[in-house]
């Protein structure tokens, strides 16, 4: 599903949700679509501004599959930050950031990929403070090794929890506020 409402591509989109959106909402740190995960929708325009671009940095962490075993080597590489391809070609290197290598979640809901397990893959989950395009699919590749899965857990204090796909759970504004550490 794309994490928009609008389009003309054929997929699946939010507004095909089952569910009474108020006008005016819109998708906030939007998922590409081979993403999985927490997804902030709001009518609030200003989030956006205060969770993203802040000077003072949220924390995102990510449940991720990539291809074949991660080394130790390359396990420190991404905590220390790596070189990735950013805005218009120019490089980045990500800062200093929490990864480890966890067992596969025995309660992790089906994804809208199935993938071959058989092979040789790592989970990591991973911890960033910032939001670069396609950041954790850049990172995993500057290590030598290929996302296969990406979900995100949570922004902050706000979880996906047990929140299955295609569903909706709303929050009450001071409590959403509240689990997104900014201020109202």
């Amino acid at each position: 599903m794309l994490s928009q409402f609008i389009g003309s591509d054929g997929m699946e989109r939010l507004g095909d949700l089952d569910f009474d959106f108020p006008e005016g909402i819109h998708a906030i740190g939007r998922l590409d679509k081979q993403s999985e995960g927490l997804l902030i929708l709001t009518t609030n325009k200003k989030i956006t501004k205060l969770l993203f671009s802040s000077k003072v940095p949220h924390k995102r962490t990510y449940l991720v599959m990539v291809k074949n075993v991660v080394s130790p080597e390359r396990l420190q590489e991404l905590i220390s930050g790596v070189t990735i391809s950013g805005k218009g070609g120019i490089d980045y290197t990500t800062p200093a950031c929490e990864v480890s290598i966890v067992q596969k979640p025995t309660d992790l809901f089906k994804g809208s990929f199935e993938l071959i397990e058989n092979w040789p893959h790592t989970w990591l989950m991973i911890t960033i403070y910032e939001g670069k395009y396609h950041q954790i699919r850049k990172m995993v590749s500057a290590v030598h090794h290929r996302c296969q899965r990406l979900i995100r857990l949570s922004i902050e204090d706000l979880q996906l929890a047990d929140l299955q796909p295609g569903c909706v759970k709303e929050i009450e504004e001071n409590d959403f506020f509240a689990r997104l550490k900014i201020e109202n």
